[in-house]
């Protein structure tokens, strides 16, 4: 089956949850915008002065809460996240090229 490279977000998957999922939006790079007001130790500064969200030894997003696979600054999350539809099109393209690459034996980061 082809991958929708053109994810459609106006169109919401009502049963995929954060809840059930491997945290997978939360292994990919988060470029902040400069309206962004994330915490200082949360921000990686890259050197070519690009500031992304900060990722921990595990490779996972720094404001992911790895006991409820949520993220612990929902309220003041990057513009870019925001924009991240949980079911929508862009979510649901993450998950099948995840899950794709789990099949396959290329195992990307997971959450202990």
């Amino acid at each position: 089956m082809a991958l929708d490279i053109h994810p459609d977000d106006s169109k919401i998957d009502p049963r995929v949850s954060c809840v059930n999922c491997e945290a997978v939006c939360c292994r990919l790079t988060v470029v902040l915008d400069a309206a962004d007001r994330i915490p200082e130790h949360m921000i990686a500064h890259g050197e070519n002065g690009m500031e992304t969200m900060a990722r921990g030894v595990d490779g996972w997003c720094v404001a992911l809460d790895r006991g409820t696979h949520r993220c612990s600054i929902h309220g003041t999350r990057p513009q870019v996240c925001r924009r991240f539809a949980m079911g929508g099109g862009y979510c649901r393209l993450e998950r099948d090229i995840f899950a794709r690459a789990l099949a396959a034996g290329r195992i990307p980061l997971r959450l202990a």
